[in-house]
C-alpha cells in the first residue's frame, strides 16, 4: 500500500522533530546514578566527540526507520520498525543529554544526515518485508559493531558515557534478532559493504563537525 498524504505529513512532521526538538525517554538514563569522573580537558572533548558521532548515528537510524515504516507492506514488519525507532528516540535522548553534561555540541550536519538516511530507509521499504527487515538487522550489527569500537576507544574514567553506550549496545543487538525473528532476509555482500563505507564516512565527519 502506498503511503498516503497524511502519511507524508506525519513522516515530515517526526523528520523536524527528530532532528531540531529534544528527544524524550521514558526509560531512566543509564548511568544517572554515577557521580562524574575527574578528566583533562582533552578527555572530555574526545569522549563528547564519541558521543556526538552515536548522537549523529541515532538520528540515522531514526530516519532509517521512519523511512522503512513508511513503505513497509507488512503490518507486522511496520510494527517492529516503529518499535525499534521508539527505542531510537531514547538513545537519541541519552546522547544528547551526555554531550551537553561533557560541554559538546551536536553535529552540524545532522539534517543532511537525517534526509539521506530517511532517503535510503524508504527505498529499502519499496524493496519488500523481507529486505526491509534484513536491511534493519545489517544494520544493527554494525551498529553494535560501532558501539563496541567506541567502548574501547572512551576514557577509562567516562563510566557515566560507558553505561549509556552499554544499554545502547544490548538495545540495537536485540532489534537485530526481532528483524530476523519476523523474516528479515540476509543481505548480499555488496550492500552490507556499501552499508560500511557510508557508516565509516558519517562516523569520521560527525567526530570533527
Amino acid at each position: 500500500m502506498s503511503p498516503t498524504l497524511d502519511d507524508l505529513i506525519v513522516a515530515f512532521d517526526q523528520g523536524l522533530r527528530t532532528v531540531f526538538a529534544p528527544a524524550q525517554s521514558l526509560r531512566p538514563v543509564p548511568g544517572d546514578e554515577l557521580a562524574e569522573a575527574e578528566m583533562t580537558g582533552e578527555q572530555r572533548a574526545h569522549a563528547a566527540a564519541l558521543m556526538r558521532v552515536n548522537h549523529s548515528g541515532e538520528i540515522c537510524a531514526q530516519a532509517l526507520y521512519q523511512g522503512q515504516a513508511l513503505t513497509a507492506r507488512n503490518p507486522r514488519a511496520k510494527a517492529a520498525l516503529e518499535r525499534a525507532a521508539q527505542e531510537e528516540t531514547e538513545h537519541l535522548a541519552w546522547t544528547e543529554r551526555r554531550i551537553g553534561e561533557l560541554g559538546g555540541r551536536k553535529s552540524l550536519l545532522n539534517p543532511a544526515w537525517y534526509a539521506g538516511s530517511f532517503a535510503i530507509g524508504a527505498l529499502a521499504g519499496l524493496l519488500g518485508d523481507r529486505w526491509n527487515l534484513g536491511f534493519l538487522a545489517e544494520t544493527e550489527r554494525q551498529v553494535v559493531k560501532h558501539l563496541e569500537g567506541h567502548l574501547q576507544r572512551l576514557p577509562a574514567a567516562d563510566e557515566k558515557s560507558r553505561a549509556v553506550l552499554e544499554q545502547m549496545k544490548e538495545d540495537e543487538a536485540r532489534h537485530a534478532t526481532s528483524a530476523i525473528t519476523h523474516g528479515g532476509g540476509e543481505l548480499p555482500e555488496p550492500a552490507k559493504l556499501g552499508m560500511r563505507l557510508s557508516s565509516n564516512l558519517m562516523t569520521e565527519t560527525a567526530y570533527c563537525i
